[in-house]
């Protein structure tokens, strides 16, 4: 049965809520399935969910986050509503979505009210742990029970996550473990013929990757390089730099303070064999550069944070060594930490050993194949939410 405790005192506000005039693109025809993602990590599975919903389902999805989402044909891309009465019914009024899925256990009382008053059909997925949405000054006990009780699906991460949703009020029927969904790190793309060409010039050299680096790690690399060369002479360093215009520089550095052989991608040149250092052209072709190169330094974690997100790299099968500070992808790193599949290291000089760690070639299959493992996860979870979705939308309201 579900409840509606605490519905008629939120009504009570609305008459005292006033709307702010957002700017929202015209709701277009047909089918339109709402997805809220209320964190960064959410965003990264949700944005994967309404590519295969579009995909799959043939509709629109309106994604609400406040992280960046990909472009794509059929997806619509707004921050969440304030969450007033006001501003939800006037946000619903204007998208009038055929299905609601939130995500992770965040609860927005007055959209979800304005949702379960149109019987719009309601979905959680990836729950964690129920919880009321930051910032709301009006909610009183018995709230999160009445809003729960109205979803029809709710898809926990674990069995401890599935007990916080009962307790909190979900329907025993409604909540299951489902595992997580796939995450959209979405696997970079790369011209064919290029990644060939390349893979033949490098013959069996052995290749490692700093992405994204940031100038204050370039000393870290360069002394992480020189140490790898003693055991592996013919080992090339591709560095992606944070900023492609340092590249000039950075390059005449290298060859006057190293004496090191050095070709950049941006002067059309090869890494020839006796090239030691290849400058990529900034983070462009990130999709060429994991495919070739079996180790990738994360730029950014042993300073201010990670610049890019673990996934693409172990999506493409590039073992991962990375610093401290996973700066926004902690989600993505504790998941991947947990697999053993990345090789921490906390300091330049761990950087350097971890490295010469990683050129046995064994030793880096078996962190990359633990890293795919992992980006790949969840891909079954995505397919019976797409299948969930579809059925929440046949459903007659």
């Amino acid at each position: 049965m579900a409840y509606s405790f605490g519905f008629p005192l939120l009504k009570s506000t609305a008459r005292r809520e006033t709307v702010t005039e957002l700017p929202r693109p015209a709701r277009p025809e047909g089918r339109l399935v709402w997805l809220h993602a209320p964190t960064l990590d959410a965003a990264r599975s949700m944005s994967e969910l309404a590519r295969r919903v579009i995909f799959d389902e043939g509709c629109t999805v309106l994604l609400t986050t406040p992280a960046p989402a990909p472009s794509l044909g059929g997806l619509i891309v707004q921050p969440g509503p304030p969450d007033t009465p006001a501003e939800a019914r006037a946000f619903l009024d204007h998208w009038q979505p055929d299905a609601a899925v939130m995500s992770e256990g965040e609860l927005r009382p007055s959209a979800l009210r304005e949702i379960i008053e149109r019987r719009v059909p309601l979905a959680m997925v990836d729950g964690m742990s129920p919880y009321i949405l930051p910032g709301r000054e009006r909610w009183w006990p018995g709230q999160m029970r009445g809003l729960l009780a109205h979803f029809r699906y709710v898809l926990t991460v674990d069995e401890t996550a599935a007990r916080a949703f009962r307790k909190a009020g979900g329907l025993s029927g409604s909540v299951v473990v489902s595992g997580r969904m796939e995450e959209g790190s979405g696997v970079l793309p790369c011209t064919e013929a290029e990644r060939a060409a390349l893979a033949r010039t490098l013959a069996t050299r052995p290749v490692w990757l700093a992405v994204a680096l940031p100038e204050a790690e370039e000393a870290a690399v360069i002394a992480a390089h020189r140490h790898a060369l003693r055991l592996a002479h013919r080992l090339l360093l591709v560095i992606a730099p944070r900023d492609a215009a340092r590249a000039p520089a950075l390059a005449a550095q290298l060859q006057k303070d190293y004496g090191w052989t050095v070709a950049s991608r941006a002067a059309d040149e090869e890494p020839e064999p006796e090239t030691e250092v290849f400058l990529a052209d900034g983070q462009t072709e990130l999709g060429l550069w994991y495919r070739l190169a079996p180790v990738s330094y994360l730029g950014g974690s042993l300073t201010t944070g990670c610049l890019r997100d673990p996934m693409e790299a172990a999506a493409l099968g590039s073992a991962v060594i990375h610093g401290p500070r996973p700066g926004i992808f902690g989600g993505a790193m504790g998941r991947l930490g947990a697999a053993r599949a990345t090789l921490p290291v906390s300091s330049p000089a761990e950087l350097a050993e971890g490295l010469s760690d990683l050129l046995a070639p064994d030793r880096a299959a078996r962190l990359a194949h633990a890293a795919w493992a992992v980006a790949s996860d969840g891909t079954d979870v995505t397919d019976r939410v797409v299948a969930l979705i579809g059925r929440m939308m046949d459903i007659e309201r």
